[in-house]
């Protein structure tokens, strides 16, 4: 008999990799019934789920009880949550609290968490201003808390941010340019999140025993900034250069609160690392045991050159 997994943010980059990559395994389809949580059940997205047997429903992220129905009945649930990147909102705390409290009112065996570091903490107390990172560390720590079985997996830096968010983008010599705080060394941890993300949950459905617990490290590599646009020409054949802005400048390409959190992600990035220091070997590892390879950059490119005509 078929288990249910239900998979928060259904149409979403994460919850749709999952999903995805479900209905694409022989081995996960035949094991699991889907259910996907989404805010808004009436939009193309979630009508497309539904037409592939996907149970489509909404839940409030505020409210427990809604909550508990939303998670009824599931052996496993795939969470992510929603960053608000604004200044002193706990909005994204409480929501993935709730998710964990939820589950284990109502009994579920198996919680996946798409999980990040504390910057605050590991960067001790010089970088403060990154909850987007900082708030899933602390549900992480509270789902162990709970004593619920969970396994987390913390997605790298999207490769999708250098086409959807334009961060190389064409100046007016032709030249493709990426502009980043901090020097062509530090050391990106890329994924491709639409088509990963679902492959390193599925690591934690396939393997339960080996990955309960522990942190699943979603990246295809690290890659270096001269990495990247050396990869990136050889793809589209364009010129690049790399650019390093001071704080202030590269602050000041984002409108308030959220320049400044991204400023300080980027510096993480550099000092002490996305993933503070710590290999990908393990995971990739476990992402080959499971029958799965990650997309690499040029991987990437190869599918979106169009974006960068």
């Amino acid at each position: 008999m078929s288990k249910l997994l239900t998979v928060f943010g259904a149409t979403g980059r994460q919850g749709g990799s999952v999903i995805r990559t479900i209905l694409s395994d022989s081995t996960l389809s035949s094991q699991f019934k889907l259910r996907g949580i989404t805010r808004d059940v009436t939009k193309p997205d979630a009508k497309a789920l539904a037409d592939k047997g996907v149970e489509v429903i909404s839940a409030d992220m505020t409210s427990v009880p809604s909550l508990v129905q939303a998670v009824k009945d599931s052996h496993s649930v795939f969470l992510v949550t929603t960053p608000t990147y604004t200044e002193n909102s706990n909005l994204e705390l409480t929501q993935g609290k709730n998710v964990a409290d939820a589950a284990k009112q109502a009994g579920v065996q198996h919680l996946i968490f798409s999980s990040l570091l504390n910057v605050t903490e590991a960067s001790g107390g010089r970088l403060k201003d990154v909850p987007h990172f900082d708030h899933k560390a602390q549900v992480e720590q509270y789902i162990r808390s709970l004593g619920l079985k969970s396994t987390f997996v913390l997605p790298g830096y999207f490769m999708s941010n250098y086409t959807s968010l334009g961060m190389i983008r064409k100046s007016e010599d032709g030249v493709f340019t990426l502009a980043y705080p901090v020097g062509e060394g530090a050391q990106f941890p890329l994924v491709d999140i639409d088509a990963d993300m679902g492959k390193y949950v599925s690591i934690a459905l396939k393997n339960p025993s080996k990955t309960t617990g522990s942190q699943i490290l979603a990246a295809a590599d690290y890659y270096t900034s001269t990495r990247i646009l050396k990869e990136f020409e050889e793809v589209t054949g364009h010129k690049t250069r790399f650019v390093q802005v001071d704080n202030e400048t590269y602050k000041g390409f984002m409108p308030g609160y959220l320049g400044l959190e991204m400023l300080e992600n980027h510096l993480f990035v550099e000092d002490p690392g996305y993933y503070n220091g710590r290999s990908l070997k393990e995971s990739q590892d476990l992402l080959k045991d499971a029958g799965f390879k990650p997309t690499t950059w040029k991987d990437f490119l190869e599918k979106n050159k169009g974006a960068f005509a």
